[in-house]
């Protein structure tokens, strides 16, 4: 791609960036900058991790219709969550604190996204569409019914916890949370960038990938790892995201038909960033929070994906 197509949509976010940062700004700025800073900085790493699992996913399956979402991930980790407020309780939960809790939760999504999603897609990737959703679908209402039931054996209270971290709020990003995603997200993506040529060698295919000397089970089992670290950094902070993932790998494609992985990976998570901040400035600055973005997002993307499923892009 060109480098004045990066400049441009880097001037574009750095505008946003700075519109948010500083509209409105009054009384104490230094501490509302701080606060607006560390908001960003959420907004950003869960814009990059979701953009960039995404695409990693996409390539994973060979088909660019399935997301981690799509395919049960963000159920998975509400399963998770659930599992252990029922394990700890309340006090235990709540008091863990956040560095282990986020470690735990993250060594154990990633291990359980291996072993179930690795069975699923190292052997033919996706390119049994119809079996392949038909799966995730199944394993997604499969870990939702497990932590519906998990979540009915609680009091109210402990059921109230599990509601809190059930839905997407992109306003109030976990503050706690944030160093901790960023030292599971961070290397995540430069270890997804610097397998950048490999996940070009096995876009061409298993049989391709093999035949060229690429260890492709190894190569999904890792990329799915990766997919499981973003996702749980990306949840943590603001809860599930459902189709934001869609959209921006979809955007990605479209801009850069053909691209390699590094570019792609790039390009869906700098989209991705100029959708969240920009959408979440314009919703508090013109809107007043009288709408709430993750709705906006989650509409748009399942009329993406109805639209990609009826169309038979698939490919």
């Amino acid at each position: 791609m060109r480098t004045s197509f990066w400049g441009a949509l880097g001037a574009l976010l750095a505008t946003v960036i700075a519109l948010w940062l500083f509209q409105g700004l009054t009384g104490n700025t230094g501490f509302v900058l701080s606060l607006r800073a560390k908001k960003l900085a959420a907004l950003m790493l869960v814009a990059a991790s979701v953009g960039m699992a995404t695409v990693l996913f996409q390539s994973v399956a060979q088909n660019r219709i399935l997301t981690p979402s799509i395919m049960g991930f963000d159920a998975l980790y509400l399963l998770v969550q659930s599992l252990a407020l029922a394990t700890l309780g309340i006090t235990g939960f709540v008091t863990l604190p956040a560095g282990p809790k986020f470690l735990i939760e993250t060594a154990v999504m990633a291990a359980l996204a291996v072993a179930l999603f690795g069975t699923l897609l190292g052997r033919g990737g996706g390119r049994d569409i119809g079996r392949t959703i038909l799966s995730g679908v199944i394993l997604g209402i499969l870990f939702r019914a497990g932590a519906t039931l998990v979540a009915r054996l609680l009091d109210p209270n402990a059921n109230a916890v599990v509601q809190s971290v059930s839905f997407a709020n992109f306003s109030r990003p976990s503050a706690e949370a944030l160093g901790w995603a960023a030292l599971v997200a961070l290397p995540a993506m430069a270890a997804a960038l610097w397998l950048g040529p490999r996940l070009d060698v096995m876009a061409l295919g298993r049989d391709r990938a093999v035949s060229l000397g690429l260890r492709y089970r190894a190569m999904v089992l890792a990329a799915l790892f990766l997919v499981a670290l973003l996702t749980v950094a990306a949840t943590a902070l603001v809860g599930p995201v459902a189709f934001l993932g869609l959209i921006v790998a979809g955007l990605a494609h479209g801009l850069a038909p053909g691209a390699r992985h590094r570019t792609l990976l790039t390009l869906a998570a700098l989209l991705a960033a100029l959708m969240l901040v920009g959408g979440q400035w314009a919703f508090e600055r013109l809107f007043g929070l009288k709408a709430t973005l993750s709705v906006v997002i989650e509409f748009a993307g399942g009329l993406l994906f109805l639209t990609l499923l009826m169309r038979g892009k698939i490919r």
